[in-house]
């Protein structure tokens, strides 16, 4: 396969970091609306999810969360895939903070909608600082 194009992978880019700023502010609605109808997410607390849902339980724990976008990474296979590298300083309404790199993987559908996505980053730390209050 041959990589994607320039304006496939600016479109990606674009999708990828609306994402991550509808998800900063909590804006369930608008995160949804970068998905498609039968997407489905990978958590590593949760397992597989639905959009709508995983959201809305992320909204209804998180205060003021802020995201640091470090980098994008695009498929060279010509696969409609992207991945969002960030830093996620997570507040939850009760106040506490939890502070992790992530690695977001993207599947597009042709009309440019997530698919699918499995969000990466190591438990460990994050188990220990919340326990169970947000699984």
């Amino acid at each position: 396969m041959k990589p994607m194009s320039d304006a496939e992978a600016n479109k990606f880019s674009g999708i990828l970091k609306e994402y991550l700023h509808q998800l900063e502010q909590g804006n369930v609605d608008g995160v949804v609306s970068l998905f498609s109808t039968d997407a489905r997410i990978y958590s590593p607390l949760l397992g597989w999810v639905t959009p709508r849902p995983f959201y809305s339980k992320l909204a209804d724990a998180s205060g003021n969360s802020s995201i640091t976008l470090l980098d994008i990474f695009q498929s060279t296979q010509g696969n409609r895939t992207a991945n969002a590298y960030f830093r996620y300083d997570w507040v939850l309404r009760d106040g506490s903070k939890v502070r992790f790199d992530c690695v977001d993987v993207f599947d597009f559908n042709a009309q440019g909608l997530i698919e699918k996505l499995v969000i990466i980053y190591d438990t460990h730390q994050i188990r220990a600082d919340l326990g169970d209050r947000f699984v």
